[in-house]
């Protein structure tokens, strides 16, 4: 896998995100330490509408969320995927835990390739070990 396999979309708004191969970095460097190889990871951008849609619509969820996760591999090894992230609830997120919204972006953005590598969210403990993850992915960041 290379940065080239790491792209950045929007769907329904307009935004550029900056820092782009800092992040692609990281990624590749979480994805190597996690033990995967790598396919193409496909970040999209969106509003809350469109996300809240996609959630309703593959997932049965009716509410909005700031990151949406499809496993696209092929084989166990593999993480490929596509990652989509509502920049409205990230806004939302980042005012919330007062952060800036750079860093909450790379955080939901680490919480979905974790997903690809397969961990979950699903309950307290594992919400903690996932919390745990993302800090050390964002620790990663240098410059970012």
């Amino acid at each position: 896998m290379n940065e080239k396999s790491i792209q950045f979309f929007t769907e329904d708004i307009g935004y550029q995100i900056k820092g782009r191969g800092i992040l692609r970095r990281g990624i590749l460097q979480l994805i190597s330490e996690k033990g995967f190889l790598g396919g193409t990871i496909n970040i999209i951008f969106c509003s809350d509408q469109f996300l809240r849609g996609y959630n309703k619509k593959y997932l049965n969820h009716d509410y909005y969320t700031d990151v949406v996760t499809f496993n696209l591999s092929e084989n166990i090894k593999e993480i490929a995927g596509d990652i989509f992230i509502s920049l409205d609830r990230v806004r939302d997120n980042a005012k919330t835990y007062k952060v800036s919204l750079k860093m909450e972006i790379a955080r939901v953005i680490g919480h979905g390739v974790l997903h690809l590598t397969g961990m979950e969210d699903s309950s307290e403990e594992l919400k903690q070990a996932m919390r745990m993850e993302e800090d050390k992915f964002l620790s990663s960041l240098v410059n970012y």
